[in-house]
């Protein structure tokens, strides 16, 4: 959704409908950082099948993902909106090309807190979880190693 979004953004903005155009920027809001929250749950997925491989029942699990995945960025997008809808809009890329529209996010502030904040944290998250991933792979080859040499001896 966030490419069929994308690719047509241009097109919409191009109908110089001002309703339709905070809409496309909704939707392209929404379906990036759904796509950011949905990587983070599947390194957290990561995380638990290489990691804490037993024991590991989390009841409704997949039902909890979905609802973390299309939940949490539902909740930004609605306080984007609740706070200003005017911070979805048309803007242009450069000057220079006029037919360069393209329907975002025109508030620096808000991009940079509901956007690059959201791809932060979730970078951070993922980084956190790849170090516990490699941490656990190097602990079970090490240990595979000794007990190899162990039953040579």
């Amino acid at each position: 959704m966030l490419n069929i979004v994308f690719l047509t953004n241009s097109w919409l903005t191009s109908l110089n409908q001002p309703g339709l155009c905070i809409t496309v920027a909704m939707l392209l809001h929404y379906f990036l950082l759904a796509a950011f929250t949905w990587m983070c749950l599947e390194s957290v997925h990561f995380y638990l099948v290489l990691v804490k491989v037993f024991n590991v029942y989390v009841p409704k699990y997949i039902l909890k993902c979905c609802i973390a995945g299309w939940g949490i960025p539902a909740i930004v997008i609605i306080l984007v909106l609740t706070i200003n809808k005017d911070f979805n809009g048309n803007g242009s890329f450069s000057k220079s090309h006029p037919y360069s529209n393209f329907c975002w996010i025109q508030d620096n502030t808000v991009f940079y807190i509901s956007v690059v904040a959201h791809f932060f944290l979730i970078f951070l998250m993922n980084t956190a979880m790849f170090i516990a991933v490699l941490l656990q792979i190097h602990s079970v080859k090490t240990r595979t190693q000794k007990t190899s040499r162990f039953w040579k001896g």
